[in-house]
């Protein structure tokens, strides 16, 4: 029966560390957009991009049992997360910038990519099973953006818009621990993965792909 045996420390490593700062900035901006798209007051912009920056990674860490959160074990993010906001803000309004859609596809893409894979990597280090650490990967880059949604009052975009996003999470996923058993590289399986993840959601927004909804008679 195939295993896997993780080759790291009990804690996460540098390269992990990174790919959740990244991310997390990734996130805190479509939260920024979507909140704007709203006309939220300061409060509401700071809360949902939060919600967006931070959701999914606190959500794997309860699951894990794995203390402190990442936003309390690096506060100093909760005062650039709101730095960012007020900066936001301040452009958004002077520059008249039309809020679309497509302004938050890009740094979805990459925080969809980034937070799957160091959800995945945090879920192997605590010991997971290959199948919990992959839905931890998903669940680690889709949360931010279900809670997101919910508190814009809106139906999660990740569950309406037809088009693969959990899906690609859990492909890029497993690629991600195929090819990190396979390789000692630590850089190789991050960058085919996150490649993989940022191409195949930016292809299927492009082309409009779909998966199969539920259909009414």
């Amino acid at each position: 029966m195939f295993s896997y045996y993780p080759h790291y420390d009990t804690v996460a490593t540098g390269l992990t560390l990174a790919i959740e700062i990244i991310g997390t900035f990734a996130f805190a901006l479509t939260g920024i957009v979507v909140a704007a798209r709203k006309r939220l007051d300061i409060v509401g912009v700071a809360m949902v991009c939060g919600l967006s920056a931070f959701g999914g990674g606190t959500l794997r860490d309860i699951l894990l049992d794995r203390r402190p959160f990442f936003w309390v074990e690096h506060h100093q993010w909760l005062w650039i997360i709101l730095g960012l906001c007020v900066i936001a803000m301040i452009f958004l309004k002077t520059k008249h910038i039309e809020l679309t859609e497509k302004m938050i596809q890009v740094p979805d893409a990459l925080g969809l990519a980034l937070f799957t894979i160091s959800g995945t990597e945090i879920a192997l280090i605590s010991g997971s099973p290959l199948l919990i650490a992959v839905l931890m990967g998903v669940m680690t880059a889709i949360f931010g953006g279900v809670l997101r949604d919910i508190a814009c009052n809106e139906i999660p975009q990740a569950f309406t818009d037809h088009r693969p996003y959990a899906v690609i999470a859990f492909i890029g996923s497993w690629l991600y621990i195929a090819m990190d058993y396979w390789t000692s590289n630590e850089w190789l399986p991050t960058l085919i993965a996150f490649s993989t993840i940022v191409v195949l959601r930016l292809l299927a927004i492009k082309l409009n792909v779909v998966i199969p909804s539920w259909m009414r008679k």
